[in-house]
């Protein structure tokens, strides 16, 4: 895929995760777990629009970014740095620790590395 089609996919993930955000944040299951699978993936084709790195390392690395942002919030990161409630940083952090983020991270690794594969071949 060329890097205007991973910048159009991306556009369109990070619209998603704002209408998530502010229009879907009382359906828990959209909310706290669709959101935590597609963030990854905007983040895998941010990346991809912008510089040519290879599929399988990117994914890992995105799924290490976002563990470690997810261990961050088990130790209130957001808290001890003092982040102003509602500011952005505080939620890029976050603030709540789950290991369902966890797995919602990796299936969305997976889900993008092995369907970009895919579309690819059909291309």
């Amino acid at each position: 895929m060329s890097k205007r089609t991973y910048a159009i996919l991306a556009i369109s993930l990070f619209i998603t995760e704002i209408i998530i955000a502010t229009k879907l944040n009382h359906y828990h299951f959209i909310r706290h777990y669709l959101g935590d699978f597609l963030v990854v993936i905007l983040l895998y084709f941010m990346v991809k629009a912008v510089i040519n790195v290879r599929g399988k390392p990117l994914a890992i690395s995105i799924f290490i970014f976002a563990t470690l942002l997810e261990i961050s919030q088990y130790f209130h990161l957001a808290d001890r740095l003092e982040l102003a409630q509602g500011g952005v940083a505080r939620i890029v952090i976050g603030t709540s620790f789950s290991m369902l983020d966890l797995v919602m991270y990796a299936l969305g690794c997976i889900v993008v590395y092995y369907g970009v594969i895919k579309i690819e071949k059909m291309v």
